[in-house]
């Protein structure tokens, strides 16, 4: 199967993909782009990563902090790989609340049009891979989550991401 970066592509995504993220209870791959300004004022400012959830959440409690970090990085979009057109719409429903998803299917499970249809409506892209050919975007994903509004664990996604492109992406070997 071709790699989560090549699906990221095909959707014109650029940005770091960091695979293997649970989130809402699910494993699913997040693209990201990192603001390196951001990320440079927080290193020089004392402000890393914190993708613990509960120290997050005392960054909203007036008596401790009267200011909280910009997040350093934008969450592009989210890749979830299913085997099935039907399993899609459930593992990308609460996720377009967050950014653009879209799911990655063999190319086989592409063919039947009810599913992508539906997928469709919902704003779902999809992302056909085969054995023997690159990714193919079936369906764009459209990004709704400006419908929804941002959210505290919505914030919270954007420090875990943080903390996993700092320790994954910048800090392995080139």
């Amino acid at each position: 199967m071709p790699s989560l970066q090549q699906a990221a592509q095909a959707l014109g995504w650029h940005g770091h993909v960091v695979a293997d993220v649970t989130v809402l209870g699910q494993q699913v791959s997040a693209v990201v782009g990192l603001r390196a300004d951001v990320h440079r004022w927080r290193v020089e400012n004392g402000w890393p990563p914190e993708p613990n959830p509960s120290w997050f959440r005392s960054w909203f409690e007036p008596t401790y902090y009267d200011q909280i970090p910009v997040p350093a990085v934008d969450l592009i979009g989210v890749l979830v790989t299913e085997s099935k057109a039907g399993r899609a719409l459930r593992s990308c429903g609460t996720l377009m609340t967050l950014a653009p998803c879209a799911v990655v299917l063999p190319a086989a499970q592409t063919s039947d049009p009810w599913p992508l249809a539906e997928l469709d409506y919902y704003g779902i892209g999809v992302v056909a891979v085969g054995i023997d050919h690159e990714p193919a975007v079936s369906i764009r994903p459209e990004d709704r989550s400006s419908e929804f509004g941002g959210s505290l664990f919505g914030r919270w996604l954007l420090e875990l991401l943080y903390h996993r492109v700092v320790t994954e992406v910048l800090t392995s070997p080139r």
